[in-house]
């Protein structure tokens, strides 16, 4: 990226963060390919991670983040790598988790040890992980283009596979989720289904890669990634889960300075949700993706109006958040500055990496009032480094000033405590870091306020 082209993403992310924005939902990484995923009163998204500064799609694991609200999100320790599979060389991409009778079974495209695409399949007990590979070997594999495996279990119980670039394949899964029954089915690609391609005789229409499977209404949809590149997103819907399919048009056109896109829809307390990724933050390009949210609406007859993507992403969150328990420092509603880690002493942990660097954390309920704050943090540096507590804005109200007591490295902690008093109500909360230091100035792994 240019000089000029990271000072204009600069001043795109300052322009969002200035309507507080909820787009892209992490700001601490590079995330691409959502696929979320509901069980019990959470939704869990699982997604593609970028390393930073790719030039390539370079990507070694999955992420997993968490919500109750939709507006503050919860990183969670990586719950799978490509390197769970002993079989597999590399590449991480678009993955999907599904649950089934308790076990959570996890599709990845992967590349084996001999250079070829293919699906896997890992297993576990929790949406957590750890998953493992139950069967050694990769799970299906077709001519070419194995990448982008979606899965939807139907409510006769029988599981579909689709995958695939530049064409569409399925399988019928068996009850036990980790092999399959029958021929590979190639999807037919036709124009009635997917819309037409001009120019490209190899590619006749416009579906190019990342399939997503969903119902609603006992209509099935077959969300894809849409070409020509840059891609849009687009949509087929039909009565079966085999097709045939009906092209619905465009869901949303081309946009965010990725030529990439992947859709992944899902229904949470009431409400539909669109998640998508772009190259919204800064740095963020087709190599460094960001993945976004927007509420998705239908149509009596079951279309859907085209959705743009935007900055401002879900305004009014589903619930608020207790201050009364431990907060992982890792629950973010927007940040700034601000990069994830990880360590076998804490788990995730979150590291302000200059002076400036905030998180907000959204919706928080201080009906009970307050009399303490505490947090476990920990720095490298002699210099004076300090968190800062306010409410409602970056430079708001503050509740609290800590300085941040040198440990010696994130692996050693303190707890820090400070009084408080006279909140009531419901607020957005800020922790800003300040400090002169060459780079990472501190660390934070959770807080708390006492009744």
């Amino acid at each position: 990226m240019t000089k000029k082209n990271c000072l204009i993403a600069f001043s795109l992310f300052a322009a969002c963060t200035a309507v507080q924005a909820q787009n892209p939902i992490v700001q601490t990484a590079y995330t691409a390919d959502p696929a979320p995923m509901v069980w019990g009163d959470r939704l869990y998204l699982y997604t593609s991670h970028d390393e930073d500064g790719s030039t390539w799609f370079t990507m070694n694991e999955w992420k997993l983040y968490s919500t109750a609200d939709m507006v503050n999100w919860t990183e969670h320790p990586v719950p799978l790598s490509y390197k769970t599979f002993d079989w597999a060389g590399g590449d991480a991409w678009a993955a999907q988790c599904v649950e089934r009778d308790g076990k959570f079974y996890m599709y990845v495209p992967v590349t084996d040890r001999k250079g070829n695409t293919v699906i896997g399949v890992a297993v576990a007990d929790s949406p957590y992980g750890p998953f493992h590979d139950p069967i050694g070997r990769p799970l299906v594999q077709a001519e070419w283009g194995n990448i982008d495996p979606t899965v939807l279990v139907d409510d006769d119980g029988q599981a579909y596979l689709y995958w695939g670039n530049p064409d569409c394949f399925y399988v019928k899964l068996n009850e036990n989720m980790i092999s399959y029954s029958g021929d590979i089915v190639r999807v037919p690609m036709t124009e009635d289904s997917f819309g037409k391609r001009e120019g490209d005789p190899k590619r006749a229409t416009l579906y190019e890669e990342g399939p997503w499977l969903y119902k609603r209404d006992g209509l099935y949809y077959l969300f894809f990634a849409a070409g020509p590149i840059p891609e849009h997103l687009g949509y087929a819907t039909g009565k079966s889960p085999m097709g045939p399919w009906k092209n619905g048009g465009m869901l949303m056109p081309t946009a965010g300075r990725s030529f990439t896109n992947h859709p992944g829809v899902v229904d949470f307390k009431g409400n539909t949700y669109l998640f998508y990724h772009n190259g919204a933050l800064p740095g963020g390009d087709g190599f460094n993706r960001s993945v976004c949210v927007v509420p998705l609406k239908f149509n009596a007859d079951g279309s859907i109006p085209p959705v743009e993507m935007d900055d401002r992403g879900i305004v009014n969150g589903l619930a608020t958040l207790c201050p009364y328990r431990k907060t992982e420092a890792e629950t973010i509603a927007w940040s700034e500055g601000m990069k994830s880690h990880s360590n076998s002493q804490v788990g995730v942990f979150v590291t302000a990496v200059k002076d400036g660097a905030y998180i907000r954390v959204r919706d928080v309920d201080f009906s009970k009032g307050v009399s303490k704050f505490t947090a476990r943090v920990g720095t490298t540096h002699n210099a004076e480094i300090r968190m800062e507590v306010r409410l409602d804005g970056k430079d708001g109200r503050q509740l609290a000033s800590i300085r941040i007591p040198r440990t010696g490295g994130s692996d050693r902690w303190r707890l820090v405590e400070a009084e408080v008093s006279d909140v009531q109500g419901v607020h957005d909360v800020y922790f800003v870091f300040s400090g002169k230091a060459p780079k990472d100035l501190a660390y934070f792994d959770w807080w708390m306020f006492s009744e």
